[in-house]
């Protein structure tokens, strides 16, 4: 059973991204931050790393605020949040995507887990994107094939920079293996 902290972040995301749609699919932008959190849970990840994964593109992608997150979920949560969150929307991609690298490379490992899963939902999605539409559902994102390869490679370094093989956490070597999946194609 799920208890009222975790209903609530389940509403709350719900109702802020209501409307949205995924690339390509279309399909309510809702499905991936809750397949995000999911695969948290599957990974025994505690409730307030299940909360962020919920959480993660709130204030990104809506009108969500870091704040509004650590009042109602708590200032964990709101700091993991913050940490994924892309800071500057009005940036090129390149220089976005280069920051974004750049702050996962040093952030916590809670951080991390939420950008693995985040990316394994990502990717899962382009590949089978791409077996469905074929090239053509490239014309839906920011930039190709090979910049989304380039910064799917460097984000799997940064998120797994200083840390042993041996030592990863199963969200780090499904995110590896997907990479790989989606540099091969």
């Amino acid at each position: 059973m799920l208890n009222a902290q975790l209903m609530r972040a389940i509403s709350y995301a719900a109702v802020k991204h209501d409307g949205q749609k995924r690339k390509v699919s279309k399909e309510p932008y809702i499905a991936h931050p809750y397949r995000v959190a999911m695969l948290l849970k599957e990974h025994d990840c505690d409730q307030d790393l299940v909360i962020a994964g919920l959480l993660h593109d709130v204030v990104e992608d809506t009108d969500g605020s870091i704040e509004e997150i650590d009042v109602l979920f708590g200032h964990r949560v709101a700091q993991i949040v913050h940490t994924v969150t892309e800071k500057t929307k009005t940036l090129a991609w390149e220089l976005r995507k280069q920051q974004s690298i750049d702050q996962i490379r040093h952030a916590s490992f809670d951080a991390k887990l939420i950008v693995c899963a985040d990316k394994i939902d990502n990717l899962d999605s382009i590949i089978n994107n791409e077996m469905i539409y074929g090239d053509h559902m490239w014309y839906d994102f920011e930039r190709g094939k090979s910049d989304q390869q380039w910064y799917y490679q460097k984000m799997l370094e940064s998120v797994t920079e200083g840390i042993n093989k041996t030592s990863y956490h199963p969200l780090m070597n499904q995110f590896e293996t997907i990479v790989s999946q989606f540099l091969e194609l």
